[in-house]
């Protein structure tokens, strides 16, 4: 069987629909440009002579359709064909599967495929669909039902995105020319393996000179060399990304790059000046602050960081200085106490040191600063001031009434010299022994003293100057009463003596004791005798230790019992 190629088709006969938009033009592939298959031959005259296989002709692959198709017709997809197909309409075509029937509807009839809705890629890429050919009378299957792809083809119809943006980054200041500070990356939803519509390309359109970026990775680099913070901190740096590969033509998206320098210790500590006074009362007290120094440094955190410290002996020796971690500021201490009258000026050399450097700025150093801080002493009017710290005092027992005990001196430490008056304080005793001449100071007594009753007196005398009563001064006096002998013997005689009858003459039977209220030195040497008047009894006698404290009695021969005596048998 011959048939012409205008007339003639083979087993499969697929319209294919190839439109790109970008480039301007429409194909459809027609008869007559069909390619001869490998089971046709081509004949002299023209002809082509088909072999056939059965069911090769029901075989479909994919169609093509472009997206985002504008115009008030549907969009022609292709042509399903049987062999079967005389042309005179017997055969029916049905088509089903995703979006059959509303999205891609066919020409029973002709087979034609159309789309009649605009259909975006982003959205679907492709529709998976069954083509089935009947007969139209007898309603029997023609061909088996087949399975196709509708493919979308892109288009050029989505511009790059930040998804993320605006992005925030960060860089040291004074980095080099070259360093890497952030990378942004783009999306485009349209295909990158189609064409250059996905291909993205970056470029700077804000934040030059300073930053630069990679066009092909989006790496953003410093441009600029030696960028300081505190000559500006913050950047915002804007990057487009541009389809097309960059082309003219190609959709384009921008984002913001919020870039901050961040701080490196590369300014010193500076004084605001060189020479500061400070007015310090002599009456400060000693390890509480009396001043503050601050030195500025333009840097952030430990990189601004600042100890303090005097170099100079004769701010040291009297002063000390430490550093305020929140206030950054130098407090100045009282080390030992001041005197208007001794030194009314002082000098100190202070010097600011950062405690954090970094070699890599050293070349801008040095990072220390110093400054002269005169002190000045004030002048306060003091209480008066006794020349000893306590006093100790001895008056003997048994002194007269207003005997002099011994006196206390203060004198008033300013320049003025005031009077001094005293005064003893009776709130601690109730007994008054001892009062106080309130111009010389002098101690005397009051009352009798006794040293067995009370050997020690603790009193405190008060200073206070004349011109200015308010301020006084206390010292403790103590007074030590010292023994005169004034104090008899007594002899312990609470027991009787017992005597055993059977005791040999000369036998100690009791040894006598006698104790003195009088201090060491003025008693508890002792003699013993009779006592004179009282008669003699011979049976008993008396033995002095020559001043050990005791005597004893001895048997004389007789055996009796003496009352007044006690012994053990």
């Amino acid at each position: 069987m011959r048939k012409s190629t205008t007339s003639c088709l083979c087993h499969i006969l697929v319209c294919l629909c190839f439109i790109q938009r970008c480039y301007g033009a429409s194909h459809h592939i027609p008869a007559d440009k069909v390619t001869i298959a490998k089971n046709q031959t081509k004949l002299a005259n023209g002809e082509t002579e088909v072999h056939h296989r059965p069911k090769r002709g029901w075989i479909w692959n994919q169609f093509f359709v472009l997206e985002e198709h504008i115009g008030p017709d549907t969009q022609y997809v292709g042509k399903l064909h049987s062999n079967s197909d005389k042309g005179d309409g017997s055969v029916r075509y049905i088509l089903s599967g995703e979006g059959a029937g509303s999205i891609f509807i066919i020409n029973e009839v002709t087979g034609d495929i159309h789309a009649t809705e605009s259909l975006d890629r982003e959205r679907k890429a492709h529709y998976v669909l069954h083509a089935q050919a009947f007969d139209r009378n007898t309603e029997k299957p023609l061909e088996p039902k087949s399975e196709f792809i509708i493919k979308v083809q892109d288009i050029n119809d989505n511009a790059p995105t930040f998804p993320d943006g605006p992005f925030v980054a960060a860089v040291p200041e004074m980095s080099g020319v070259g360093t890497s500070v952030y990378q942004v990356t783009a999306t485009d939803a349209d295909d990158p393996t189609y064409g250059n519509s996905a291909r993205v390309v970056y470029s700077i359109l804000q934040g030059q000179p300073y930053f630069s970026v990679d066009p092909k990775t989006g790496v953003i680099r410093t441009a600029l060399a030696n960028m300081d913070r505190e000559a500006r901190e913050h950047y915002a740096v804007v990057i487009q990304a541009k389809d097309m590969a960059g082309s003219v033509g190609g959709l384009s998206g921008s984002t913001t790059i919020n870039i901050t320098l961040t701080d490196v210790n590369d300014n010193p500590p500076k004084f605001p000046q060189k020479n500061y006074q400070l007015y310090v009362p002599e009456s400060a007290q000693v390890g509480k602050p009396v001043g503050k120094i601050k030195a500025n440094d333009e840097d952030l955190g430990v990189n601004a960081e600042i100890k303090y410290s005097i170099i100079n002996s004769e701010g040291a020796a009297m002063f000390s200085i430490n550093t305020d971690r929140d206030t950054r500021e130098g407090i100045i201490s009282l080390k030992k106490p001041l005197n208007y009258e001794r030194k009314k000026t002082y000098t100190l050399q202070i010097e600011g040191v950062n405690s954090h450097l970094e070699p890599l700025f050293s070349y801008l150093g040095p990072f220390k600063d110093t400054a002269t801080l005169k002190i000045t002493v004030g002048d306060v009017d003091e209480p008066p001031v006794f020349s000893m710290d306590y006093y100790i005092m001895d008056v003997y027992e048994n002194a007269r009434i207003g005997r002099e005990v011994g006196a206390v001196t203060a004198r008033d430490p300013d320049s003025k010299n005031s009077h001094v008056r005293y005064f003893i304080d009776h709130s601690e005793h109730s007994d008054k022994y001892f009062n106080i001449d309130m111009d010389s100071g002098v101690i005397k007594t009051t009352q009798s003293l006794d040293r067995e009753d009370m050997p020690w007196h603790n009193i405190t005398v008060i200073a206070s100057e004349v011109d200015n009563p308010s301020l006084l001064s206390h010292v403790p006096v103590t007074v030590q009463v010292l023994d005169v002998n004034d104090n008899p013997p007594e002899i312990n005689k609470d027991k009787e003596v017992i005597v055993c009858e059977s005791s040999r003459p000369g036998q100690v039977i009791q040894t006598m004791t006698a104790v003195d209220k009088d201090d060491f030195a003025n008693g508890q040497r002792f003699s013993f005798s009779l006592p004179s008047g009282v008669p003699v009894n011979p049976n008993f006698t008396l033995k002095d230790n020559e001043g050990i404290y005791c005597t004893q009695y001895h048997l004389c021969g007789f055996t009796c019992v003496q009352k007044g005596f006690s012994m053990d048998c």
